[in-house]
């Protein structure tokens, strides 16, 4: 039996079209396979790096809570700051790292009682590239805002701080925001060489780096939200969040 041309033209059109449809199918379950296993090398690198970062600050704080603390109080001050939630999340997951390079700092700098003299300050002063360096260059954000918070939060607002002495918004929003989370909960906790300040006094300690150390609309923002920065601070101690709460 003879087939008409058109028929058979239609069922040759209809074969193409259905398998032009599986490879579609398979090239889209190749890339989803593909994101995910991004996915997963990123989370892998993330966990890393954050261990990491806990091995620095047990070198500095026994507890490791700092860095858990920096996270949620630089989420919170990025939200207030009228930032997006998807900028916010990022710091969080990116502020943790800020210090990861004093895990090169030898012991004798970082856990000496008393004032650094002028070789053990330029010592110290290493960590924020040491950092950047460990973090490394990366297309992934997580990692390119991690490496602007390490390199970047020791900057100061009039142009005295390090490693580059950049000023005013030539320092990357992330590492104003660390800068001011860290000053304040560094100061509210107990180091090796002093005892911890009072919160009333650690605000105002802030308050009096307003312009000088620090973008003065964070400092504003931080303390009209104090009271809210507290008490997050507070529940974190108090509920001790894990690395793999930063993780979910």
């Amino acid at each position: 039996m003879n087939t008409h041309p058109q028929e058979a033209a239609a069922v040759a059109d209809a074969a193409s079209a259905a398998q032009m449809q599986c490879i579609l199918a398979d090239l889209g379950r190749m890339y989803q396979e593909r994101n995910e296993a991004l996915r997963e090398v990123a989370r892998a690198h993330h966990e890393v790096l954050l261990r990491l970062s806990l091995a620095a600050e047990f070198k500095d704080d026994d507890t490791g809570v700092h860095i858990v603390r920096m996270a949620y109080l630089a989420q919170q001050l990025a939200l207030r700051l009228g930032e997006s939630a998807e900028f916010a999340r990022l710091l969080r997951d990116s502020a943790p790292m800020h210090d990861i390079g004093k895990i090169g700092i030898p012991d004798s700098v970082l856990k000496k009682p008393g004032p650094l003299d002028a070789e053990e300050r330029r010592v110290m002063q290493q960590h924020p590239a040491m950092g950047a360096q460990i973090l490394g260059e990366s297309r992934v954000p997580l990692f390119q805002m991690a490496s602007q918070v390490a390199l970047t939060h020791h900057e100061r607002w009039d142009g005295t701080g390090y490693p580059h002495g950049l000023a005013g918004e030539a320092i990357p929003l992330c590492g104003r925001i660390v800068g001011v989370v860290d000053f304040f909960d560094a100061l509210t906790m107990d180091r090796v060489y002093r005892r911890a300040f009072a919160d009333p006094v650690a605000l105002q300690m802030l308050a009096e780096q307003r312009g000088c150390a620090f973008d003065p609309r964070i400092v504003d923002c931080f303390l009209e939200h104090q009271a809210e920065m507290v008490a997050l601070r507070e529940r974190v101690n108090l509920n001790r969040p894990t690395l793999a709460d930063l993780l979910a």
